[in-house]
Formats: structure tokens, C-alpha cells, sequence
């Protein structure tokens, strides 16, 4: 049975295969140390636990849900967006719930992206945003983020006649998998352009209360005019260790979150209701809780950046966000052939910078989603087969 060419474009998605690889790797008995995912080992805010095991026994809340879900998350949302960053929000008409930041990232591309149009993503990226292009039959134009830029989308590099077809752009700040952090001055910038050519501008901003050392991270919408072009996602995925909880949600610009709530209408019906509650009681936890939570992603960097240097590769310095280091390869070094080799000959799973795109080669990302303990083990092994690569 033939597939279509939308099917055809996608690429491997290389953290899908992974936990079949591990289970065959533990089956095997080996000691694996997973450092692969974003996915950290952590519980999430007891409120939130308790709110959805009572929430379960409600059966108002096992009902469709469908795009308008639980009214009183829209408004939990709207209090934490106007808490955190100032900016007020209208629940019902700027705000949409997500069944996590991925489908609505991807899903939204389907309401402004056709054959023909342009899609600015960065390379590395999260594939979610190659993912949507790709099945619009959009053209994905992949900017190569590297140190040459600090890892930010230079749109001045872009050829004004891919900017002419260009329908959305894909930021994300603080990044994923670099781990890169933007300044007010540069978004200040893209934004002027979006404004000026009509361009979306999706701030994926799943990482903004995920930073150290007293940085603060932004919302695109800190920047004056971000309103007419911009959609901002969050997540309670990283901040809260609910990742499998697949709670999230889209602000901004009524236009583009309407946009993105019809195309929702036709492929789910809402998210399981209960979650959504169980999201309001982590967004009440956000000042008692989150720090705390952070500080323990502080100390897993600390020691991650630690260790590594220790085992021969070089780090220039410790990321302000994010739950990543991005660790640059020796010259002549394939990051999938590390990754494969680390995975299979010592047990340890990061991720191939190549896996997220041509421009994440000569890198490999490992996630800060085990203790200093097992870290400092994984680096150690990791050590091992650095040097086996340049040791001839």
C-alpha cells in the first residue's frame, strides 16, 4: 500500500526508538544510565497528584472535554501568565489548552503552512516543528544554529525570497538542545520583521522557568508588538516533571490561538479533564514548589558540567537553562556513531546532535534526568569511548 510523500518526507525520529534499544539493553543485563530524554526521574508537586486522584473519582470530568475543556484551567493559566509576565490574557478567546506543547507546536502549521510557503526552523530543533511543515507539504528552510551565532537564528542570513514565502517562524529560547538563551534586543528584532512581512512567530517557551544563576527568562510578548504576529507555548512537562501528563497550553494573538483551536476541533475532542485540573494545582504550587525543584536541575548541571570536563570533553561554560548541556565532539568524531557506541558498548544514552537535525552534527545533548551519582558514572563511561575514538 503506498504511503504520501508527506509520510515519505518525515525522518526517523530517533527518541521514539530508544526505549525499545534500552529495554534490550537491560534485558541483556546491562547497567544503563539514561541521559537521552528530557524526561527527568522526578515526582511531580504532590498537589498535583492529589488533585487529579480526586478529580479521577468526578465523572463530570471523564466526559469530552472537547476545545473549551475545564474553564477553570484557561483562567489558572490566564492568573499564572499575567503573574509570571505581566500580560493579561482573555481565557477563552487567547488562551488553548494543549494535550502537550508538542501536537499543538506541530498542529499549527497546519492552519498557515501550504505547498509553496516557507518554514524557518531552527537546525537543531525539536522536530515537532519539521514534523508540521513537513505534513503541510510546506518547505522547511533549516537555519544552522552554531556558536558562530550563539545559537540564534539570524534572520538577516535568510535570502529575502525565502523571507518572501516564509508563513511561520519556529524560536525557541531558552533552547532545546543547545541550551541557548535570547536577549530582549534580538527578539525586539524578529519581531520588527515578523511585523513587517506578516510572519507567525511561534515562541515555544517551554523552558522559562527552567534557569539558574538568577536569570530570568522572557515571554516573547515582553516585546512591544509581539501581539500582532506571536503565539507563545507552555508546558507543565519540564517545570513540573509532568511530562507524560501531556498538559499544556498556547497564548497570544487571538487570530493565530483561534486558528489553532479549529484545526484542534477536528483531531482530538479535548484533553482528559481531570489533568487539566491536576495542571491548576501545579500552577498553584509555581512559587512554594518550583524553586526547589529548579535547584535540584542546578545541582544535576553543576555536576554534569563537572564530570564531563573531567573526562575530556570540553565545555566552555555552565548553561543558564534549560535541562540540557550540548557537548561538542572532536573534529573527525560522528555524533551518531558516539551515540551508538556509548549506548551499546557502555550503557549510557544520550542524544546524537544529528538526530535533531544536520546542524546538530559534531554535538551530542545530554539531559540533566538522573542523579550527580549516576551522572558522574555516565561520564566516566562516556571518557572511555572519547577515547577510543582518538586514541588512533
Amino acid at each position: 500500500m503506498r504511503t504520501t510523500r508527506r509520510f515519505d518526507s518525515l525522518p526517523v525520529y530517533l527518541l521514539a526508538t530508544i526505549p525499545q534499544k534500552k529495554r534490550d539493553l537491560i534485558a541483556r543485563g546491562v547497567d544503563v544510565i539514561d541521559l537521552g530524554a528530557g524526561d527527568a526521574d522526578l515526582p511531580a508537586p504532590p498537589a498535583a497528584v492529589e488533585a487529579l486522584a480526586q478529580a479521577a473519582h468526578d465523572p463530570s470530568l471523564s466526559r469530552y472535554g472537547f476545545g473549551l475543556g475545564l474553564p477553570a484551567f484557561r483562567e489558572a493559566v490566564a492568573q499564572w501568565m499575567e503573574t509570571r509576565f505581566g500580560h493579561a490574557f482573555d481565557p477563552l478567546k487567547e488562551i488553548v489548552p494543549l494535550i502537550g506543547s508538542k501536537e499543538g507546536l506541530a498542529h499549527l502549521a497546519f492552519a498557515y503552512a501550504q505547498p509553496g510557503d516557507a518554514v524557518i526552523i531552527p537546525d537543531p530543533g525539536y522536530l515537532a516543528y519539521l514534523g508540521g511543515t513537513l505534513l503541510s507539504e510546506a518547505e522547511p528552510y533549516l537555519y544552522p544554529i552554531t556558536p558562530r551565532t550563539n545559537f540564534l537564528v539570524d534572520l538577516d542570513e535568510i535570502p529575502s525570497s525565502v523571507l518572501d514565502r516564509t508563513r511561520l517562524l519556529y524560536l525557541n529560547y531558552p533552547n532545546n538542545p543547545t541550551a541557548a538563551i535570547a536577549p530582549l534586543e534580538y527578539l525586539e528584532k524578529v519581531v520588527h520583521i515578523c511585523r513587517q512581512r506578516g510572519i507567525v512567530l511561534v515562541y515555544d517557551n517551554a523552558y522559562s522557568e527552567m534557569t539558574f544563576d538568577g536569570y530570568v527568562a522572557p515571554s516573547i510578548f515582553d516585546v512591544p508588538g509581539a501581539r500582532d504576529v506571536a503565539i507563545e507555548f507552555h508546558s507543565l512537562s519540564k517545570t513540573y516533571n509532568m511530562t507524560g501528563w501531556r498538559c499544556a497550553w498556547a497564548a497570544g494573538n487571538p487570530t493565530i490561538v483561534g486558528a489553532l483551536a479549529k484545526v484542534k476541533s477536528f483531531l482530538d475532542t479535548g484533553q482528559f479533564m481531570a489533568v487539566q485540573r491536576a495542571g491548576i494545582a501545579a500552577l498553584a504550587s509555581w512559587k512554594a514548589w518550583v524553586p526547589g525543584n529548579v535547584e535540584i536541575f542546578r545541582q544535576r548541571r553543576d555536576a554534569t558540567v563537572a564530570a564531563f570536563r573531567a573526562n575530556g570533553f570540553e565545555i566552555a561554560e555552565a548553561p543558564k537553562a534549560s535541562m540540557y548541556l550540548w557537548v561538542p565532539l572532536p573534529a573527525g568524531v560522528p555524533s551518531m556513531a558516539f551515540h551508538e557506541r556509548l549506548m551499546q558498548e557502555e550503557g549510557v544514552i544520550v542524544l546524537a546532535g544529528s538526530a535533531l537535525g544536520a546542524g546538530g552534527e559534531g554535538f551530542f545533548r545530554i539531559s540533566f534526568i538522573a542523579s550527580p551519582e549516576r551522572i558522574a558514572e555516565a561520564a566516566r563511561r562516556a571518557g572511555k569511548v572519547l577515547q577510543s575514538f582518538t586514541a588512533g
